[in-house]
């Protein structure tokens, strides 16, 4: 086994230079019994909006701290160890920045290996060591609990995660280890692997203790005092700590290797085998049944220094620093202080997508929102459906009855329009046609305040052309949602040549405060997700109606590492729209779009597809086969033909947004995928994946980033 004494850690301290060291501070306390307990704070310095993070420079002073306790231990100066953080943080794992900057194969596996070393003095110290998990705990903050002897957690902690799998990594610092020989392998297949891909779920307090991963959960108010306290009863013998699932109890023979399989039938259902660090953390969870600490640990340093090197995780970390940092500061918006007050906001339209938008907007706005349509039982109706879904969301305690009640009652339907003439924002959820968006927002212009600004939900129609009636068309801008509302976090906003700063700069503010990321485009037709998911929809299409099998096709995109293929997301946004979609995009470029009338004939159809328990689509439904018959080639494409095609496909569109100006730089693209089509971190987006299968090359003669996105040889 490693022996991580023997091993010489400098050289990724030399590439990693300019760390903000989380520096170890120690003060004695004694407890009630006499005892003494040498309290361990992890601290930054900075407040609590830079966490404290784990680089090597933190480690190397941590484990010199912890030595120096093995010491005071042994000499019976002290009788146990606690660790906590800084107000509201344990710590948020380790600096993804430097980890990033290892430059090796062999500096990679030194980060692991320092982890294990310094953590694994923990479980050292000669005397019992207690984690008070005061706050966020995230990847290397937890695995600083599970190698203590003893875990206590306040209530009010934001998040307690090993998120690693969602950024293409392993937890490699005892987790893999650690968390299913203390929790249980169902427990841990959620923590480890399940949540991180469900958009990187978080435990809440409750739940960590729920699972067995700490011992006891204290409130806020005195939770240093009371875990004190505590710990002081363990050491006195006067607690007993009772783990349902410690060692002698987690049942391993039979249960262990079904979980196991099951879990990775439920992987290969429902993500592909592209992705590479569930099946790694999958695989680690498995043998984490048999043998040592050592071994498991061993097996976690080859794994983190195999992934962290790989092209997975360097376009994970492109993609994670485009939504943390990117999404927060919009290119191309306006100064907020342009932006006019919202304090009440009209929608227009009452069907489902209407009454999301007006869910949303009376939650995070918390303003009086009004909803309209032709007849009053279209009204009803919405209405009805915004105040069942605030009662869901009393129900499971996420408002209380005085919030519930205040949203009600601040949304108002009705069939009279003048009511619209205090709106600030007025948003249409209207069908999807320009001579139908022109004429209700030519209703509601006469009624508004001059000042009032209007959005369109448009998908893929001109927002120029919506307003070209419109006596000022610079009020109007493109607002495009995606569905569901309240879940994806994109909004497009769409400029036209006419929108003026302070409309542009009230959509941006407005999008904040609804909690979502903004990106600005300009109005091309299809924005950015819509042009490029019809181009992959359309390269599908076009196989299909060559002669290809519709399963084949699927498969066919497998490589592209997509949440889900492009039948199953065709079936999703549903078949009308998809239409609607496609023909846009080939009346705006015939020569590069692909559509079929045949679209429109299944779009007419109740199910068009036969999907297996998993979700993916297996063939088509009878009545679909009938529709397609006629119309379906002899001519089938192979898997590597139909999957160059939309690689290539989707480089030169891209290349050619760039160079109409749809967005400022390829990284607003891909942080559109991201946020508006579930496109992979693994890809980081799409640009980052094509440079690597050659396919910019091919399409335009270049590469979209320079160097490229890659891995890390040797």
């Amino acid at each position: 086994m490693t022996n991580y004494d023997d091993i010489d850690f400098s050289p990724i301290l030399a590439v990693t230079d300019g760390e903000v060291i989380t520096h170890s501070r120690v003060r004695d306390i004694r407890l009630a019994s006499g005892k003494v307990l040498a309290l361990v704070t992890l601290d930054n310095g900075r407040d609590h909006t830079r966490p404290n993070t784990l680089g090597p420079a933190t480690m190397f002073q941590l484990g010199e701290t912890l030595d120096a306790l093995k010491a005071r231990a042994a000499a019976g100066e002290i009788q146990a160890v606690g660790i906590t953080g800084k107000q509201y943080i344990l710590a948020a794992g380790a600096d993804l920045s430097d980890i990033s900057k290892v430059g090796s194969k062999d500096n990679a596996r030194l980060v692991a290996q320092l982890g294990h070393k310094v953590f694994g003095k923990l479980s050292e110290l000669g005397v019992p060591t207690f984690a008070f998990v005061n706050g966020l705990a995230l990847g290397g903050g937890l695995e600083i609990a599970l190698n203590s002897t003893y875990r206590t957690v306040d209530a009010s902690a934001a998040a307690i995660a090993l998120p690693e799998v969602f950024l293409g990594i392993i937890p490699g610092w005892g987790g893999a280890y650690l968390l299913p020989n203390l929790i249980g392998i169902e427990n841990a297949l959620e923590v480890v692997i399940s949540n991180p891909l469900k958009q990187n779920r978080m435990l809440k307090p409750q739940q960590a203790f729920d699972y067995g991963i700490v011992d006891a959960i204290f409130p806020a108010a005195n939770y240093l005092e009371d875990s004190l306290a505590w710990a002081d009863g363990v050491l006195g013998g006067k607690i007993k700590v009772d783990r349902k699932n410690e060692p002698g109890k987690i049942e391993r023979a039979v249960k262990w290797p079904v979980a196991i399989k099951m879990a990775r039938g439920m992987l290969e259902s429902k993500i592909g085998t592209v992705p590479k660090s569930p099946y790694v953390a999958l695989d680690l969870l498995d043998k984490a049944r048999n043998g040592s600490k050592a071994e498991g640990f061993a097996r976690e340093d080859e794994a983190l220094a195999e992934l962290v090197t790989g092209d997975q995780f360097a376009a994970s970390m492109y993609a994670f620093d485009l939504v943390q940092k990117r999404a927060k500061r919009p290119v191309g918006a306006p100064d907020k202080a342009l932006a006019k007050k919202v304090t009440k906001v009209g929608i227009i339209g009452a069907g489902l997508m209407a009454s999301q938008f007006a869910l949303l907007f009376v939650r995070k706005l918390q303003v009086p929102v009004l909803i309209t349509d032709l007849d009053q039982a279209r009204v009803d109706k919405g209405v009805a459906y915004i105040h069942d879904e605030i009662g869901k969301l009393e129900a499971k305690g996420r408002l209380d009855g005085d919030s519930a009640n205040k949203l009600r009652a601040l949304v108002t339907g009705t069939t009279d329009k003048s009511l619209y003439a205090d709106c600030d924002f007025v948003i249409e959820a209207v069908f999807e046609e320009v001579g139908v968006k022109q004429q209700v927002f030519g209703e509601i212009e006469q009624i508004i305040a001059e000042d009032a600004i209007l959005a369109t939900n448009t998908s893929s129609l001109s927002v120029e052309e919506i307003g070209a009636k419109l006596a000022h068309p610079e009020r109007l801008v493109g607002f495009h949602f995606f569905n569901p509302v309240a879940v994806m976090p994109l909004i497009e906003i769409v400029k036209t040549p006419n929108t003026s700063e302070a409309a542009l700069s009230t959509a941006f503010v407005v999008a904040k405060n609804l909690g979502k990321n903004a990106v600005l485009t300009a109005d091309a037709p299809g924005f950015v997700v819509n042009r490029l998911l019809a181009k992959v929809m359309g390269e599908a299409a076009r196989a299909v109606y060559e002669g290809t099998p519709v399963a084949d096709v699927e498969k066919a995109f497998a490589p592209l590492g997509l949440p889900m293929g492009p039948f199953q997301l065709i079936d999703l946004v549903g078949w009308k729209v998809a239409a609607h979609v496609q023909d846009t995009m080939v009346h705006a470029f015939p020569e590069r779009f692909y559509a079929n009338e045949n679209f429109h004939a299944l779009a007419e159809l109740p199910e068009v597809v036969e999907k297996d328990k998993g979700g993916r689509v297996t063939g088509w439904t009878k009545a679909a086969e009938k529709v397609l018959k006629p119309a379906v080639g002899s001519s089938p494409a192979s898997a590597g033909e139909i999957l160059r095609r939309v690689q290539d496909g989707l480089a030169q569109e891209i290349k050619l947004m760039l160079d109409e100006g749809v967005v400022p730089e390829v990284e607003d693209i891909d942080l559109c995928l991201i946020l508006g089509a579930g496109w992979p971190f693994i890809d980081g987006g799409a640009s980052p994946y094509l440079d690597r299968e050659g396919a910019s090359e091919r399409s335009f003669g270049d590469t979209f980033h320079h160097p490229m996105i890659t891995g890390i040889a040797g």
